[in-house]
């Protein structure tokens, strides 16, 4: 999902520096959401598991793709079942270009020994290069207004107490190096509740997931879980209206920061120079590890790689300097 919603600024962007241009957005049906923001574009529902399941499949809806007789193809995904939707879009003399993951800089960047690291280009502007292939260069320090979704009447409820700032926090990530501690979570979570000054909604999903935020619900105060309790749409557009994310290196500060949404990352074995950081996001709203105490961060691009001896390179994430900046960006200090 965070790569999904790391291409809505870039396409954006595209959209408006051509308005000229149409966009068909190839995804599965339920990121679709994720879209609503921009103008003059239809998402296509990739069925993978359905009707575009295998090669077969994949022909289908290249076929289909094709019926919509394309100027040309940006693969942002590059993975071997776009690579092969991409070999039929070729055959049908489509022009297709495909997104360079710089896979070589990254494997450097994460080699277990010591090294001087510098930021790699990020995932952003490796998806604004696909265009400038095809020949749409787009200038991403351009600003864009910010359309918000509307809340429903039972979602404008989790806004309504007027002496508190309202801020998401997604605790959780795809894999455990990427996640803060669920001890270290609670016990910052506790001190947020003892500032009386948030409101807080727990975001998440499945089942043991929802069963250790329904547990935090219970035991803190001014918490609220809405993991399995809204619609995808209806998270959109509660993550929209917050006035901060509290977010690992996954999804949701992705989408947070699509309505530019403050949004403070945890890191762990992956770290912002990779290029995943969300859209717009300064160096200080990024909590990472210490580089001279732990020399070999990153030990990975996507998290799922543990380092011995690098079990617990989030401990040391200063809360206090956390919570003061919590409360810089929500402008309470």
């Amino acid at each position: 999902m965070g790569d999904v919603a790391m291409s809505v600024p870039v396409l954006g962007r595209l959209l408006q520096q051509y308005p000229e241009v149409r966009l068909s957005v190839v995804t599965k049906s339920f990121f679709a959401p994720i879209f609503n923001q921009l103008p003059h574009t239809q998402v296509i529902a990739a069925k993978v598991k359905q009707e575009h399941k295998g090669i077969l499949g994949l022909r289908r809806l290249a076929k289909q793709l094709k019926e919509l007789k394309p100027y040309a193809v940006a693969d942002l995904h590059q993975v071997l079942r776009t690579q092969i939707i991409d070999f039929f879009l070729k055959t049908y003399g489509i022009k297709v270009a495909r997104i360079d993951k710089g896979r070589a800089e990254k494997k450097k960047l994460i080699q277990h020994q010591k090294k001087q690291i510098k930021p790699l280009k990020t995932t952003h502007q490796r998806y604004a290069d696909v265009f400038a292939d095809l020949g749409f260069p787009i200038d991403l320090n351009t600003d864009l207004p910010v359309i918000k979704p509307s809340l429903s009447a039972a979602a404008q409820e989790y806004f309504s107490e007027s002496d508190k700032k309202v801020i998401g926090v997604a605790p959780f990530a795809a894999h455990e190096a990427k996640m803060y501690p669920i001890h270290l979570m609670r016990e910052l979570l506790l001190k947020i509740a003892k500032t009386n000054r948030f409101s807080v909604l727990l975001f998440g999903g499945g089942k043991k997931e929802i069963e250790q935020l329904d547990q935090w619900e219970k035991e803190i105060p001014n918490t609220i879980n809405l993991a399995g309790k809204q619609v995808f749409s209806e998270e959109l557009a509660i993550i929209a209206h917050l006035d901060a994310m509290l977010a690992m290196d996954s999804g949701n500060g992705h989408l947070a920061a699509l309505y530019e949404v403050p949004v403070i990352t945890l890191w762990g074995a992956t770290h912002p120079f990779a290029g995943f950081a969300p859209f717009k996001q300064t160096e200080q709203l990024q909590f990472t590890p210490s580089l001279e105490k732990y020399p070999l961060l990153p030990t990975s691009i996507y998290g799922n790689k543990i380092l011995p001896g690098y079990e617990q390179v989030m401990h040391d994430i200063d809360q206090n300097q956390l919570i003061k900046t919590l409360l810089q960006v929500v402008k309470l200090n």
